[in-house]
């Protein structure tokens, strides 16, 4: 395992470097997570008070179900670890855990029954994939609100947090991230068909199921996409693989 954890570090810290790039963070808060064990009862996340822009592989924080930092250095942010802690456990096909307050996406979810809606080809990526949250309990501070989060979440990879964010679920950092990044760009077009005052534009239920499945049976696009983030981290910042 601690071969693939290495790998594992890597990636994540990728993560965190692209987020900062494309503006998805948000001062010194929000969390990446990534399961390293089966059942999600440890975890890589960021210690806190560490901005994306400057996480490094090494000093990813491994902490258990109950919070323990098992290995690294500085302290684990206690709204992180009631989100990631509860979906790690309750979900464990959800490996990789992206939480952000990225704009478009978060400026959707404080919009009254806001929807991602199918209007887009990238909106169609997650055509019956997102779950909405909309009963805001204030910031995350005990288990409850992780526990009430997850049920929200279920076995969609999507979750829109009503007056809060985004969180994304994923298998690997990779499908996270390329999951993240889309969803993004769909809310972004969203948000700017809407600002013309024109009706949007649906995409018909059976084209956009279609759409959705095309998706997701093309091959190795997210795998691809990230493997090419790291080559310009590689290049440009390679002290995140450290």
């Amino acid at each position: 395992m601690r071969d693939h954890e290495k790998q594992w570090r890597i990636d994540l810290a990728a993560a965190f470097r692209w987020a900062a790039r494309l503006g998805f963070h948000e001062a010194v808060a929000n969390h990446f997570s990534l399961a390293v064990s089966e059942d999600g009862s440890r975890f890589l996340i960021q210690p806190r008070g560490r901005h994306f822009s400057k996480v490094r592989a090494s000093e990813l924080l491994l902490v258990d179900a109950e919070g323990t930092v098992l290995e690294g250095k500085g302290t684990l942010d206690p709204t992180a670890f009631h989100i990631h802690s509860a979906i790690h456990r309750r979900l464990p096909q959800a490996r990789c855990i992206l939480h952000t307050h990225m704009p478009y996406a978060t400026a959707l979810a404080c919009i009254e029954g806001g929807r991602l809606e199918p209007v887009s080809q990238n909106a169609l990526k997650f055509y019956g994939r997102v779950a909405y949250d909309e009963d805001f309990g204030g910031m995350a501070l005990d288990i409850s609100e992780g526990e009430r989060l997850c049920a929200a979440l279920g076995e969609k990879p999507i979750l829109f947090m009503g007056n809060h964010g985004v969180t994304v679920a994923g298998s690997t950092v990779a499908e996270a991230f390329d999951e993240l990044y889309f969803l993004e760009k769909a809310c972004e077009t969203q948000a700017l068909a809407m600002s013309t005052g024109r009706p949007l534009k649906q995409v018909p239920d059976a084209v956009a199921r279609t759409t959705c499945r095309q998706w997701q049976d093309y091959p190795d696009l997210a795998p691809l996409h990230f493997e090419e983030l790291k080559r310009i981290l590689d290049e440009e910042e390679p002290d995140y693989a450290m």
